[in-house]
């Protein structure tokens, strides 16, 4: 019979009190049991014993359960793509940002300073080059509108070079089948306040996992079985290791691409220079295209000089980009990430199509990270069977 002590032992005391419900006698009996296997190392009790997983009816479940679960995780991805690309990212920016966290806290930084050193030189930065050069964007932004309506004028005379290059491409039709669909202003308002909404939570996920980076990776590794842990610890530690030395290294490159397209656009008097400049900084960290875009737009703003200066841009940003794939790009992240070329051109690809420009920055540490599995793991598997 079941007790009505309300102090019965293995009945919590903060649980469906009082303890005197009827029909209680078979739970009383597990309760007095549970009382017993409780102790202090393990206030809970011992784990179970394992389901016979060969029963037909937890075999039939699994099966359902699968195929529900699966189904459900499928629309869960879907509804929350927007969020989870962010998380994603913002993982991915704190993992770069780790070597130089890192790199302090073997100096004898506690981790909140280093992490807090580190955001706030990287934020100090940031503000020092947007106090810098947002007027000068601003202006010359502004001049370029004040300068579109003559810029389809000349479209339109096919005497002059723009309309040349309109006739050939269609310029001025594509423009203004873009404007005609565009957006509105609201709409246009909407969408730069929902920027500046996503880049505000990446900054602060950002923050977030890089002050927690370890235990985020002690609770990862702690998922993975004890006995093929060490490997795991081994093998997400150098994947770690790779991303961190591409974003930086990523960084690094691109600044080194705005500052000289800046210097070639000052020398040769090309129009808008620091807002071509930043833009080519900025394209210049997708691989691949965004340096190959972001030529292409410096040349035709150069030729609006002259042509002469046109073909000496063109012929800049191929030495540069020769440059940069042959020089700086194995010296400061070629060590770090060795993919081949054709896998780079090929996970680009895949990424900037799955995802958009997020899939393109992070394609390359993504096939680093697979090629690095392959090469362990897989193959030597393979190699053994």
């Amino acid at each position: 019979m079941a007790s009505t002590d309300p102090t019965a032992e293995g009945h919590h005391e903060l649980v469906s009190r009082p303890h005197d419900a009827p029909g209680e006698g078979p739970v009383a009996e597990a309760e007095a049991e549970a009382a017993q296997i409780s102790d202090p190392s393990r206030p809970l009790g011992p784990i179970g014993a394992r389901f016979n997983r060969k029963s037909p009816f937890l075999v039939g479940m699994a099966g359902a359960a699968g195929v529900a679960v699966t189904y459900a995780l499928v629309l869960v991805l879907d509804s929350a793509r927007s969020v989870l690309i962010l998380i994603g990212l913002a993982l991915f920016i704190a993992i770069g940002i780790e070597p130089l966290v890192s790199w302090l806290v073997n100096r004898r930084f506690p981790r909140w300073l280093a992490v807090t050193t580190v955001f706030l030189t990287a934020l100090g930065a940031l503000g020092g080059l947007l106090a810098a050069a947002v007027p000068i964007v601003v202006e010359q932004g502004t001049q370029f509108m004040r300068q579109a309506p003559e810029y389809l004028r000349q479209a339109q005379d096919r005497s002059t070079w723009l309309g040349e290059l309109d006739e050939r491409f269609h310029l001025r039709e594509g423009i203004e089948n873009a404007l005609d669909g565009g957006a509105g202003l609201l709409d246009a308002g909407v969408l730069v306040f929902g920027a500046l909404t996503d880049f505000l939570v990446l900054v602060v996920l950002t923050v977030y996992f890089v002050a927690d980076l370890p235990r985020i990776r002690t609770a990862l590794y702690r998922l993975v079985p004890h006995s093929r842990r060490p490997r795991a610890i081994l093998l997400g530690d150098e994947i770690s290791a790779k991303v961190g030395g591409y974003v930086l290294g990523n960084l690094a490159i691109s600044g080194i691409a705005g500052v000289l397209t800046l210097a070639w656009l000052l020398i040769f008097g090309v129009p808008y220079a620091v807002l071509l400049a930043v833009t080519v900084a900025v394209l210049d960290l997708v691989p691949v295209v965004g340096s190959i875009i972001g030529g292409a737009l410096i040349s035709l703003v150069a030729l609006t000089v002259s042509f002469p200066v046109f073909l000496a841009t063109v012929g800049f940003v191929i030495a540069y980009r020769v440059a940069e794939d042959y020089l700086l790009i194995p010296k400061i992240i070629g060590t770090a990430v060795k993919v081949p070329a054709l896998v780079t051109v090929v996970a680009v690809l895949l990424g900037g199509a799955l995802l958009g420009v997020v899939g393109a920055l992070v394609a390359i540490p993504i096939a680093a990270a697979g090629l690095l599995l392959m090469k362990e793991v897989l193959l030597p598997r393979l190699d053994n069977a």
